[in-house]
C-alpha cells in the first residue's frame, strides 16, 4: 500500500514537472503579455486624452474616444494572452467580429450620429450660442453632443437634432460672421418725386447709430412695379443687432414717408357698377 502511495505521488510530482517545463514559460510569458499590455493601454489612452483635451476637443467626445481605445487595445492584449498559452483565438476573433458586425447593423442610424457628432466636434461649423438653421430647425446652439445637438428656438422651446441630419444638409451659422448686412424693399408712390424719396431713405437709415459706415449704405431704385417704385436698401450692422436695426429701420422708414407726404402704395381694387339703361 506504501508503495503504490509512494508510486502516486511520484507520478504526481513527474506529471507536474512536465506540466510546469510544457506550459510554464507559457504562462510567465502571457502573464508578462497581460502586466505590460495593461500598462501600455494606460499609457496610450492616457495618451489619446490628453492629446485631445489639449486640441479643446469637446469633453463628452473625449471621454468615449479614450474608452473606446482602452477597450480595444485591452481586448488585443487578452487575445495575445490566450494565443501564447496555446489556445486557439481564431474562433474566438471571428465571433467577435461578427458579434461587432450585428451590433454595427442594429446601430446604424446611432453610429451615423456619431460620426456626424465626431466631424462637428473636429471642424466646428458651428459652437455653443450661435444661431444656425440646420437639420429642418433654427435656433440657439445649447449644447453639441456626440449623438445630438441641443438647440432652442426663437420662442424658447428646446430642439434635438440628430447630428446626422445636421451634416447631411446645409448649415447657415449666423452668428458665425461679426457683420450681417439689413435688407430693405421699399415701394413708394409713382407720384413722388424720385431723388427726395431717395434723399430721405438715406438720411433714416445713415441716423440710425447701429449702421456701420464702411460698407456704405446702398439706396437705389430697382423695381418698377404695377403699382410702386421699389427702392432697395442695405445696410450693414454688427450681428447682434441685426434684428432690432431690422425693425427699427422698417418703422422709422414709414413714419418719415407719412412726414413728408409720400404714399406707399397698397393694392386696391375700384370697382364700377354699370346700370342698366331702361
Amino acid at each position: 500500500m506504501d508503495t503504490l502511495e509512494s508510486f502516486d505521488i511520484q507520478a504526481l510530482a513527474e506529471n507536474a514537472q512536465a506540466f510546469i517545463a510544457l506550459y510554464g514559460l507559457k504562462i510567465i510569458a502571457a502573464i508578462l503579455i497581460f502586466v505590460i499590455g495593461r500598462w501600455v493601454t494606460k499609457l496610450v489612452t492616457s495618451g489619446v486624452r490628453r492629446a485631445m483635451e489639449s486640441r479643446e476637443v469637446d469633453p463628452t467626445l473625449v471621454g468615449f474616444t479614450s474608452a473606446l481605445v482602452q477597450y480595444a487595445l485591452l481586448a488585443f492584449v487578452i487575445i495575445a494572452a490566450l494565443g501564447e498559452l496555446g489556445i486557439q483565438t481564431a474562433s474566438f476573433i471571428a465571433i467577435l467580429g461578427a458579434a461587432g458586425l450585428a451590433v454595427g447593423l442594429a446601430l446604424q442610424g446611432s453610429l451615423s450620429n456619431f460620426a456626424a457628432g465626431v466631424l462637428i466636434i473636429l471642424f466646428r461649423p458651428f459652437k455653443s450660442g450661435d444661431f444656425i438653421d440646420a437639420g429642418g430647425a433654427m435656433g440657439i446652439v445649447e449644447q453639441i453632443h456626440v449623438f445630438h445637438t441641443k438647440m432652442r428656438s426663437a420662442d424658447n422651446k428646446a430642439i434635438i437634432v440628430p447630428n446626422s441630419s445636421i451634416m447631411g444638409g446645409n448649415i447657415t451659422n449666423f452668428s458665425a460672421k461679426e457683420t450681417r448686412r439689413v435688407d430693405l424693399v421699399i415701394g413708394v408712390s409713382y407720384d413722388a418725386y424720385i431723388p427726395d424719396a431717395k434723399k430721405l431713405l438715406r438720411e433714416v437709415v445713415e441716423s440710425d447709430e447701429r449702421v456701420l459706415e464702411d460698407p456704405a449704405v446702398f439706396v437705389a431704385v430697382t423695381e418698377l412695379a404695377d403699382s410702386s417704385v421699389n427702392f432697395t436698401i442695405r445696410a450693414w450692422v454688427n450681428s447682434a443687432d441685426w434684428w432690432p436695426t431690422l425693425c427699427d429701420l422698417t418703422e422709422n422708414i414709414k413714419l418719415k414717408l407719412d412726414e413728408a407726404g409720400i404714399g406707399i402704395p397698397y393694392p386696391q381694387m375700384d370697382v364700377h357698377i354699370a346700370k342698366e339703361a331702361s
